[in-house]
């Protein structure tokens, strides 16, 4: 199954989405269709001989444009929002022109002015709205743009009629709508424009990240040379030069100097950190003081600002179950306003007052407001996501802000995500040699305990050959004749440790020691002591989910002395430790059992677990394989987030409730007195202005609900 992303222009609400979506369906081969009308984003599954042509083809004919990259679609969308702000002037003034001259009832303006201005607001200002629609009904898709074109136009075409048949419309009901048919057309063009700013706001971050990275850089040739070129043409193995107060326009590892680089962007650390050859460094950060040389080791497309860009971008297109609620509500609003339109007109032409039911039928029609419910939960959704971001959480998947609720157990694994992961040798007990056989082996595995062995060692590592050894998650690491790891490993192999030793290695574990035990030639020859400490605010993260009733466990493969040690600290009653990366998510599984379940971790062997979590939270520090499994991940590994995190999830919650409350209630209460439900008892009548004004205040109200979230504490 082959895939395809285009990024689409020209959409104005969900239903342009919605029919994209179906049209792109209809298509021979296309499988699936996902249309983001919030990232403005589609991606389509399709077989290996679909034409894809016709697929952009229909796309185009539909009224929409198709762009190749985020800087033509944001491009795009400014000159629709000045396109929008140039009409709703044109058309403010000519509502104001006509609306003066049909209360004024003033002679002074001949009919066919009035006219002509009219129809310069309803069809030039509105030509969009108009294309748009009459696209769509030839596609048999209905959008917001169908509701204004039938709405203006029935507007427009009253007051023709008004204006030629005047002695056949009862004294009441002779008015002229040419200003309301404008004002139409006005009030919608200040929703879109209003509407389209705010989105853009939503989305400042992913604008911000994406202007982080550097269109330049300077690249070192062979004759130590600088030559400026393309960033988006650095290649792997090029050496680039970035001097201070540039920005770094790739992922490298420095190859000479030094500097101090801002990392806020990127992770929200607050203060520049030294780096300094052989440290790693990442495109969009900021080189604050220093000359750096950078050997580029990902691909631009692979970069760790890249990657953050996809997983906002993809992160914001996810539907949420009360998303998809509201989706297909929204599928059939259309056609059901319209129903109710020609009902309201044959029950008031069935009293003899068909005059009342074409005004009724139009303020149906323009009252509605399907971009509400469309807008109600992906606006919330990409503020959730922005605000997540200042607080340096990477929400990769949203559909976990709404596992949140009723959370019962936070299950944290030990190493890396409760302590710090320093991970330091206290001592050891093997001899010179053996300490250096070690050193060698553990200097080619990057798990964080052969780091501190390394670390240690140093002076002894002298690797010559590129030494065959296995990592056996959960219990060490085994060579041809070197066995590293805990006492599990030296059972299996049949390693035996006699009671004097024992009894050291339990003192040094009863004294919160991790002890990692080592076998040569068969022969048990000595442990290494070391030592992790707790994070500072980790017994304070603990006490916060006891008080919101969530039961906190322990998770580790670490020994079961040690882990209880790491529990008794932080008032953690349910221990599990010594456990393998199987027994892992088999005990994930087990929990989820009793309630839903959140699993923090940073290690490769935590993997499956987070996959079996109803939300994985990874630490930025942790491995790429759990970064990959996780739904949500923290750049500061910075527990503090967790709590944020579950915070978040309930405002976001709670402001997507009330959008969706708003759009709904709005609806179900504005299209009844638009329908005149009210005329007969109290005389209250909407006319097609104010049914306009109401239509776009209530798209703009949702948004602006959605905003408050980027100003939120959590």
């Amino acid at each position: 199954m082959n895939k395809i992303e285009l990024k689409i222009s020209g959409m104005s609400c969900v239903n342009c989405a919605n029919s994209i979506k179906k049209s792109a369906l209809k298509i021979q081969g296309i499988k699936s269709a996902n249309v983001d009308f919030n990232t403005h984003c589609a991606v389509f599954e399709y077989d290996q001989n679909t034409d894809i042509e016709a697929l952009k083809s229909k796309i185009i004919k539909l009224g929409f444009g198709i762009v190749n990259n985020q800087d033509e679609l944001e491009n795009a969308q400014n000159k629709e929002l000045k396109n929008y702000q140039n009409k709703f002037i044109i058309c403010s003034i000519i509502s104001a022109i006509l609306m003066w001259a049909e209360m004024s009832k003033s002679n002074h303006m001949p009919m066919l002015f009035m006219i002509a201005l009219a129809f310069v607001g309803v069809f030039y200002c509105g030509f969009g709205f108009y294309t748009h629609a009459l696209k769509s009904l030839k596609e048999r898709n209905y959008d917001m743009n169908v509701l204004v074109f039938l709405g203006t136009f029935s507007a427009f075409c009253y007051s023709i009629f008004a204006t030629i048949f005047y002695n056949h419309i009862p004294q009441n009901l002779n008015y002229l709508y040419f200003s309301g048919a404008t004002m139409i057309i006005t009030f919608v063009l200040l929703g879109r424009y209003l509407e389209g700013k705010a989105k853009a706001t939503a989305s400042s971050y992913l604008k911000s990240l994406i202007n982080l990275s550097p269109t330049k850089a300077f690249i070192i040739s062979s004759d130590g040379s600088a030559k400026e070129i393309l960033a988006s043409n650095l290649k792997i193995g090029d050496i680039v030069l970035v001097k201070t107060g540039s920005i770094i326009p790739c992922d490298g590892i420095i190859e000479n100097g030094g500097a101090e680089i801002d990392t806020s962007a990127i992770n929200g650390e607050s203060m520049p950190v030294y780096k300094s050859t052989g440290q790693m460094v990442y495109s969009g950060t900021l080189n604050c003081n220093g000359h750096i040389l950078i050997k580029v080791t990902k691909s631009q497309n692979n970069t760790l600002l890249s990657q953050i860009l996809d997983l906002i971008q993809n992160a914001a297109s996810k539907k949420l179950a009360i998303s998809r609620i509201a989706d297909k509500v929204a599928n059939i609003f259309i056609p059901l306003v319209v129903g109710i339109a020609v009902i309201t007109f044959c029950i008031w032409a069935g009293f003899g007052m068909k005059f009342n039911g074409i005004l009724s039928a139009i303020c149906v029609l323009i009252i509605s407001c399907p971009c509400a419910l469309g807008l109600a939960t992906p606006i919330a959704i990409v503020c959730a996501i922005s605000l997540a971001l200042k607080h340096s959480i990477l929400i990769k998947n949203p559909i976990a802000l709404e596992q949140f609720s009723d959370i019962k157990f936070a299950v944290f694994d030990k190493t890396g995500t409760i302590t710090t992961g320093d991970i330091s040798v206290i001592e050891t007990n093997l001899n010179k040699n053996d300490l250096a056989l070690v050193a060698n082996i553990s200097a080619l595995n990057s798990h964080p305990v052969s780091n501190a062995i390394a670390n240690y060692a140093k002076e002894l590592i002298n690797i010559k050959f590129q030494s065959k050894f296995e990592y056996i998650s959960g219990l060490g690491i085994k060579s041809d004749k070197v066995l590293i790891g805990n006492e599990r490993l030296l059972n299996l192999n049949s390693i035996h440790i006699n009671e004097s030793q024992k009894i050291i290695i339990e003192q040094k574990m009863e004294a919160g020691y991790g002890v990692v035990l080592v076998a040569i030639d068969g022969q048990f020859s000595g442990y290494i002591a070391i030592s992790d400490t707790i994070k500072s605010n980790a017994k304070e993260i603990i006490d916060n989910l006891k008080s919101q009733n969530i039961t906190p466990v322990i998770l580790s493969g670490d020994s079961c002395k040690i882990s209880n040690l790491v529990a008794k600290e932080l008032g953690i009653d349910m221990v599990y430790s010594e456990v393998l990366p199987q027994q892992k998510y088999e005990i994930i599984k087990n929990l989820k059992k009793s309630g839903k379940v959140i699993f923090i971790a940073d290690g490769i062997n935590d993997a499956a677990a987070l996959k079996a979590a109803d939300i994985s939270i990874a630490m930025n520090s942790g491995s790429d394989l759990a970064k990959n499994s996780a739904d949500i991940i923290l750049m500061q590994n910075n527990l503090i987030g967790v709590i944020k995190s579950i915070n978040l999830a309930k405002k976001s919650s709670t402001t997507i409730k009330q959008n969706l409350t708003w759009a709904f209630g709005y609806n179900a209460i504005c299209i009844p007195i638009a329908a005149g439900v009210l005329e007969p008892s109290f005389g209250i009548h909407i006319t097609p202005m104010w049914a306009a004004l109401a239509m776009s205040l209530s798209s703009i109200s949702v948004v602006l609900n959605s905003l408050k979230l980027k100003l939120a504490k959590i």
